[in-house]
């Protein structure tokens, strides 16, 4: 609960005087807010979310709860001739806290987070040659370090225009053409869906031949389209394709997603704290105005 003063009293301000504000009430309806912010926050945005999504919204409806019982507890003091002010910016300031927490936490989890759960929690293959191995045996590949002289090849290079355009282009050994084109280099709006071209990922850099596996479901059915494509096109068979962005350290471009996942919620933490505390600051210069 958020003291605002004593409920014997017919104001939380001594009466007869300018009001003087509850620095105590101030103080909670300061961080209170934040803690609850900054908790929830790291619950959907982390490894919890990952490990016990049930679990994560759980707490999530537990804040609403808690924001009910601030509700019912601020009406309960009105109706005693309580002063109900700094309750009433509780029960917002909590409200917007869980609010904001849910929603950016989601979004970090889903854009950030979640992609390098997953790939952690994948493979790592070593010295793939994609002109012998197959993708039913790389299934469950999140990082894959391909052989030497292996390349993107450009020539068959294919794109599917939803919207956006989802390009891909086969992973192949030297000028090999193997039985099944199952390794594929993915993008997206980096080719032009009509002629083969590919500018995705580090397509020019000559170091680069290692794959971070694609991980977005919603994304995944447009480059199967495109593949589809691209075997009528160039009469060749994709039986079991993958998806990776083609790049030379995948490790890195992995840790990035966690890095930025970080970064993200610092931002949302300290970005809170401050508009809470203007929004207190606000409130306490209009309180004090009140007749």
């Amino acid at each position: 609960m958020l003291p605002g003063g004593d409920l014997k009293s017919a104001t939380m301000f001594t009466p007869g005087k300018r009001k003087r504000m509850n620095l105590v009430a101030i103080l909670l309806n300061v961080f209170v807010p934040w803690v609850v912010f900054c908790v929830l926050f790291a619950l959907v945005s982390f490894s919890f979310h990952y490990q016990h999504p049930t679990w994560t919204w759980v707490f999530v409806v537990l804040g609403y709860v808690g924001v009910l019982a601030m509700a019912m507890f601020t009406w309960r003091t009105k109706q005693r001739n309580g002063d109900p002010m700094w309750f009433g910016f509780a029960v917002l300031a909590l409200f917007v806290a869980v609010t904001l927490a849910a929603l950016l936490g989601d979004m970090n989890f889903w854009y950030n987070m979640q992609p390098f759960y997953d790939i952690e929690n994948l493979n790592t293959y070593p010295n793939v040659d994609p002109s012998v191995d197959r993708g039913q045996q790389r299934m469950d590949a999140g990082r894959v370090y391909f052989a030497q002289d292996s390349r993107v090849d450009v020539s068959r290079a294919m794109g599917f225009k939803n919207l956006d355009i989802y390009c891909v282009a086969p992973i192949i050994k030297g000028s090999s053409k193997p039985d099944t084109y199952d390794f594929w280099a993915v993008g997206i709006n980096c080719c032009s869906g009509t002629s083969p071209d590919f500018r995705c990922g580090q397509y020019a850099n000559p170091r680069a031949r290692s794959g971070l596996r694609l991980m977005r479901d919603d994304q995944r059915p447009f480059f199967r389209l495109a593949v589809q494509q691209a075997e009528a096109a160039f009469k060749i068979t994709a039986a079991h394709p993958l998806f990776f962005y083609w790049m030379q350290d995948p490790v890195a471009e992995m840790n990035a997603y966690r890095d930025e996942g970080f970064k993200y919620y610092l931002l949302g933490i300290f970005s809170f704290f401050a508009v809470n505390l203007f929004a207190v600051t606000c409130a306490v210069v209009g309180f004090s105005k009140v007749g």
